[in-house]
């Protein structure tokens, strides 16, 4: 490396050490050892389960026939705390992966709505799946069907508005959020405050969360061939969503409802937004929203804290890996504790900085013994991670400072041995399809790739 390249080089790791001094996310430190856990309370179908129903049931999946995990005693009551958002137990959960089943099922959904249809995303493109999805909503709209539409200002900003008004003259109600024009907005303006959420629920029965935007680049499967998108734009996109029914569908109404008002949208009627709860199931799941009006995201807060609980293992697949120094070292911690931790990211990317920057953090995790895998033939977009087999979560969070303190997010939390059976077989079938880093290599990199890397680190609190 020649001279002005250190001197370049060196610039840029000061001004990544100034960002980071100027702001970040706050210290969480949870005790995880001190004291007996407390009792964590459960809601069924019929309302809150007694203390002694919850013990059962958490005594059921932590006897469940997997790996030794002390996770449900040491977690789960931490985690309430945390969160605040109630464990319920009686649901039913689909794993869909990539768009093509993804939009299936939820235009199945749509189409079988009577009541209402409740949508919120980031990004809702102008093309034949955005077609799709505003034709099934008009169409509901005319048979008297209540639809809304939360959509993201930025995440829509390409999305001509010709698009959003044909919805809303045929009675769709779309509210813009946080609008990126400043004359338009409802509330004090933040244009860095986004909408980062998927969520779709159906008459209150039926509910769909994850990393899937409502755009073409998701037309074909990632593990296809021959895909429509494989031929247009390249490598399909990967991706992972959840068909949720029972008591859970009603904590996200009241997420996206709670969206809804805080954007000041106008006052709903109440036309059967929370039908009596109903079993559709026997999975454990709590739904975890995070905003950055919070003091802290719940869903970081509840990821260090898995991670600090971890026994055996941490499996991780995600889009966009910027780790914030504490994420950085619950994954190295785990590692040296005798966690098996690996991580599935992408080789390829929509953000090249983003990329850049995680891949800035890869020598120290391999030195901590933390494998990493990187995914190739696909773009990676998938928000998934599993912990000792038992502990899941999926939704929209990405695991960098954008989503953790700017971005309104949304994950489900699912519990037991059958579920993480489905998500093993899920991250065994990327991990086939990904290639292993290791050191001697990676430290053989080219200086140029270096030197993107810390440039990207820069500016890593923004990506």
């Amino acid at each position: 490396m020649s001279w002005r390249q250190r001197v370049v080089a060196g610039l840029l790791v000061a001004l990544a050490a100034l960002v980071a001094a100027s702001s970040g996310l706050p210290m969480l430190v949870p005790d995880l050892a001190r004291g007996p856990p407390r009792a964590v309370p459960l809601v069924g179908a019929g309302g809150p389960l007694s203390a002694a129903q919850s013990r059962a049931v958490l005594a059921r999946l932590a006897a469940a026939g997997g790996p030794p995990t002390d996770i449900f005693t040491r977690h789960l009551a931490l985690e309430e705390a945390v969160t605040g958002s109630p464990l319920t137990t009686g649901n039913a959960v689909v794993l869909l992966q990539d768009g093509p089943a993804t939009y299936r099922a939820m235009l199945a959904a749509i189409v079988a709505a009577r009541q209402h249809i409740h949508l919120e995303t980031y990004i809702l493109d102008d093309d034949e799946v955005g077609q799709r999805f505003a034709q099934a909503l008009i169409d509901k709209r005319r048979q008297g069907v209540a639809v809304r539409l939360i959509r993201d200002s930025v995440g829509t900003l390409g999305t001509p508005a010709a698009f959003f008004e044909r919805m809303a003259e045929a009675g769709v109600q779309v509210l813009e959020f946080n609008p990126a024009n400043p004359l338009a907005a409802r509330k004090d303006w933040d244009l860095n405050q986004r909408d980062h959420r998927k969520l779709l629920v159906v008459d209150g029965h039926i509910a769909f969360l994850g990393g899937i935007n409502i755009s073409s680049v998701y037309s074909g499967g990632s593990f296809g061939t021959g895909s429509r998108a494989r031929q247009a734009a390249g490598d399909p996109w990967r991706d992972t969503d959840l068909q949720l029914k029972g008591p859970v569908v009603a904590e996200l109404q009241k997420m996206f409802l709670a969206t809804w008002a805080a954007q000041k949208g106008p006052v709903l009627e109440e036309r059967g937004h929370f039908p009596p709860l109903q079993r559709a199931g026997t999975l454990v799941v709590r739904a975890i929203a995070s905003t950055p009006d919070e003091d802290f995201s719940q869903i970081y807060a509840t990821l260090l804290s898995a991670i600090g609980s971890a026994e055996t293992s941490v499996q991780i697949t995600n889009a966009y890996f910027v780790p914030d120094p504490q994420l950085l070292q619950a994954l190295m911690d785990a590692a040296a504790r005798g966690v098996d931790v690996r991580l599935i990211l992408p080789s390829k990317t929509d953000s090249g900085l983003a990329l850049a920057a995680g891949r800035s953090h890869y020598e120290s995790l391999l030195r901590a013994g933390v494998k990493i895998h990187e995914m190739h033939g696909a773009v990676l977009h998938a928000k998934a991670v599993l912990v000792d087999g038992v502990w899941a979560t999926i939704g929209s969070t990405n695991l960098d400072w954008r989503s953790f303190l700017h971005n309104h997010e949304l994950n489900s939390v699912v519990l037991g041995m059958e579920f993480g059976r489905r998500m093993q077989a899920m991250f065994a079938r990327d991990l086939a399809a990904s290639e292993e880093v290791l050191l001697p290599a990676w430290l053989q990199r080219p200086w140029h790739q270096r030197l993107r890397e810390q440039f990207a680190r820069a500016w890593e609190y923004w990506l």
